[in-house]
C-alpha cells in the first residue's frame, strides 16, 4: 500500500473526543462533547466558568475518567482516566495551578522521573544541567539550569513546564488558563515559546477568558456553555460578538454601562497633593469627585498598582492624601479604612479573599472590629450586614458558609468587593477589577462599579485592559515609569484614536500628530 502523502498525514487529527459526557454529584459537567486536534494547530477553549472546559481538559490528559465517550489519540482509543495512557500516547497538561516542585532546581524539573545517571548509577547532575541548558535555549529562555524553580516568576516557571512536557514527545499539549497570573512581559514570552512548539507540529489547546489572547495565537475557537459545545469555528471565519454570544447565550451589545456625566460641581471625594510613593520617579496629584471614575492607564511597571497602595498607605509614602476634605495619616490602611477607602487589590487569591474561609468570614474581615463586642463576634449583626452586602453584588453562592475557594473567579471577586459595603465607603480603589474573570461576570462586575459610582463612590481603577479603562471611566491618567504623564477626559476617551494615543504616551513616545488636510 502506498504511504499517506504528507499532506494528508497532517490532515489527520492527532487527538479526537467523541461524544464525551461526565457528572459530578449528579450535575451534568460536560453533555456529549466531540473535538478533534490536528497536528501544527492552536485551538483556543473559550467558555464561562463551569462551562466544563478544565473537565474536559483533564478528561484528555486521563486525569479524570468520562462518563462516556472515548479519547483517541492517533486513531487509538485510551484506556479512559489512566494519566500514564495519555503520557505514553504524547497527550500532556500544564494546568493553571503549576505542578512544578518548587525547591527543586530547573534541571532537577525538567527531568523528574527520567533522571541522568553516570555509568557508576549516581546522579549525573552536570549531564542533565548542560541538556537542560540546551532544551531551554531552543526556546530562548535564559536562565541558569541550578536556579531553585520557586525563586523564579510564574511565567518562567509555566515555560519551563512546556518545555518539560515537549522534551518527553508531546504530541498534544493542553495549557489551562497559561497567563492568568504572569505579566505581559511573560506573556509575550510564553506566546513565542507556544508559536515555535506550533511550527514543530505539537497540537495545542489553551483556555483564556482574553479575548485578546485569542486573536493573537489561535487558528481555531471552541467555545463550551453549560456543558455543550456551542461554537467550533476557524479565527478567521468568526467575530469577536460571534465568540462572546457563545460564550454568555445571549447578545452583549453593551458590555459596558453607559457612563453618565458627573457635574463639575460635585464633591471632592478624594484629593491627592504631592503623593510621592516609594520608589517613583515624580510625585502625583489628582482629585476624584463623587460619583466619577478616574481610570489608570499603562504599561506593566508603570506604577498603577503602587499609586494605589500609596493612596491606601499600605506603601511608604509622602505627600497628602484627603477624603472628604479631612487629610489621611500616611502609611496606615486602618486610618484609610476609617476614613472610608477600601482596596480590592489586584491578586485576590494572595492579597484579597481568604480561599480556605467561607463566604461570611471573608466578608466581615476589614470590618472585625465592628461586629465584635467586648472580644465576643455579634454573629447575628454580622450575617445580616454580610448578607446584605453579597446580595447587593448579586453573589451566587450556596449561601454564607460556603468556602469562597469553590466559587468561582467572578464570585470570588464579588466576595473581595462586598466585604467592603458592610461598612461606609466613600473611595473605592480598584486594582485590575476583573483579572481571571470571564465575559459573563465581567459585564456584572462593571454594573456594579457604575451602580457604586452612581450611588456617590469615588473610584479610582487600574486596569490593563484598555476597553476596561475606556468603557468605564469619566478620565483617565496614563502613567509611565512611575509618573502620570498625561491627563485625558470623556471626549478624549471617546476619540477614535486614543487607543494609539494611549500606548504612545505609555510607551514614552509623542502621539501621532494629525495629518493635514491638502489643499
Amino acid at each position: 500500500m502506498t504511504a499517506p502523502r504528507q499532506s494528508e498525514r497532517a490532515a489527520e487529527a492527532v487527538l479526537e473526543c467523541r461524544e464525551l459526557t461526565k457528572s459530578f454529584g449528579g450535575v451534568p459537567v460536560l453533555r456529549g462533547v466531540s473535538l478533534s486536534l490536528r497536528p501544527g494547530t492552536v485551538t483556543a477553549l473559550a467558555g464561562e466558568n463551569g462551562a466544563g472546559k478544565s473537565t474536559l481538559m483533564k478528561i484528555a490528559a486521563g486525569q479524570h475518567r468520562a462518563d462516556s465517550g472515548s479519547v483517541r489519540v492517533g486513531g487509538e482509543e485510551l484506556p479512559p482516566g489512566d494519566i500514564r495512557a495519555a503520557h505514553h500516547h504524547g497527550v500532556a497538561i500544564v494546568p493553571q495551578e503549576l505542578a512544578a516542585i518548587p525547591h527543586l532546581t530547573v534541571y532537577e524539573n525538567l527531568f523528574v522521573g527520567r533522571e541522568l545517571r553516570t555509568r557508576f548509577g549516581l546522579l549525573d547532575r552536570g549531564g542533565m544541567a548542560r541538556r537542560a541548558a540546551e532544551m531551554l535555549s531552543v526556546f530562548g529562555v535564559d536562565i541558569a539550569p541550578t536556579a531553585v524553580m520557586g525563586t523564579l516568576p510564574v511565567g518562567v516557571q509555566q515555560i519551563v513546564e512546556i518545555v518539560k512536557n515537549s522534551s518527553r514527545g508531546a504530541q498534544v499539549l493542553l495549557l489551562d488558563e497559561p497567563s492568568s497570573a504572569i505579566s505581559e512581559r511573560e506573556v509575550e514570552d510564553l506566546y513565542g515559546v507556544v508559536r515555535q512548539l506550533r511550527d514543530t507540529g505539537v497540537a495545542m489547546v489553551f483556555t483564556t477568558h482574553k479575548m485578546a489572547e485569542i486573536r493573537a495565537l489561535a487558528d481555531r475557537v471552541v467555545v463550551l456553555r453549560d456543558g455543550g459545545l456551542v461554537l467550533d469555528a476557524p479565527m478567521e471565519r468568526t467575530s469577536d460578538d460571534a465568540i462572546v454570544t457563545a460564550m454568555i447565550g445571549r447578545e452583549l451589545t453593551d458590555l459596558f454601562p453607559p457612563v453618565r456625566t458627573v457635574p463639575r460641581e460635585r464633591e471632592v471625594a478624594l484629593r491627592v497633593e504631592g503623593l510621592l510613593v516609594e520608589g517613583a520617579a515624580a510625585p502625583v496629584s489628582f482629585a476624584v469627585r463623587r460619583g466619577e471614575v478616574l481610570g489608570l492607564a499603562g504599561l506593566v511597571g508603570a506604577g498603577r498598582t503602587e499609586l494605589l497602595e500609596g493612596v491606601f498607605g499600605a506603601r511608604p509614602s509622602s505627600g497628602t492624601v484627603e477624603v472628604g476634605g479631612r487629610p489621611v495619616r500616611r502609611g496606615q490602611p486602618a486610618a484609610a479604612i476609617l476614613a472610608g477607602v477600601a482596596l480590592v487589590p489586584e491578586d485576590r487569591k494572595a492579597s484579597g479573599a481568604v480561599l480556605s474561609m467561607s463566604v461570611l468570614d471573608n466578608g466581615s474581615l476589614p470590618r472585625l472590629g465592628a461586629f465584635s463586642l467586648a472580644g465576643w463576634l455579634r454573629q447575628r449583626a454580622r450575617t445580616t450586614a454580610v448578607g446584605e452586602a453579597t446580595s447587593s453584588v448579586s453573589l451566587r453562592s450556596r449561601g454564607l458558609g460556603q468556602q469562597v475557594g469553590t466559587l468561582s473567579g467572578g464570585n470570588q471577586q464579588k466576595v473581595v468587593l462586598a466585604r467592603w459595603l458592610t461598612g461606609k465607603v466613600d473611595v473605592l480603589l480598584l486594582d485590575e477589577p476583573t483579572r481571571g474573570v470571564d465575559v459573563g461576570a465581567r459585564s456584572e462586575i462593571y454594573a456594579i462599579i457604575a451602580q457604586l459610582a452612581g450611588s456617590g463612590m469615588a473610584v479610582l481603577m487600574a486596569s490593563s485592559d484598555m476597553t476596561e479603562v475606556l468603557g468605564l471611566s469619566h478620565r483617565a491618567l496614563v502613567m509611565a515609569g512611575r509618573q502620570v504623564v498625561a491627563e485625558l477626559d470623556r471626549d478624549a476617551l471617546d476619540a477614535p484614536d486614543v487607543q494609539d494615543t494611549i500606548f504612545r504616551l505609555a510607551s514614552g513616545l509623542a502621539p501621532a500628530q494629525p495629518e493635514e488636510s491638502t489643499r
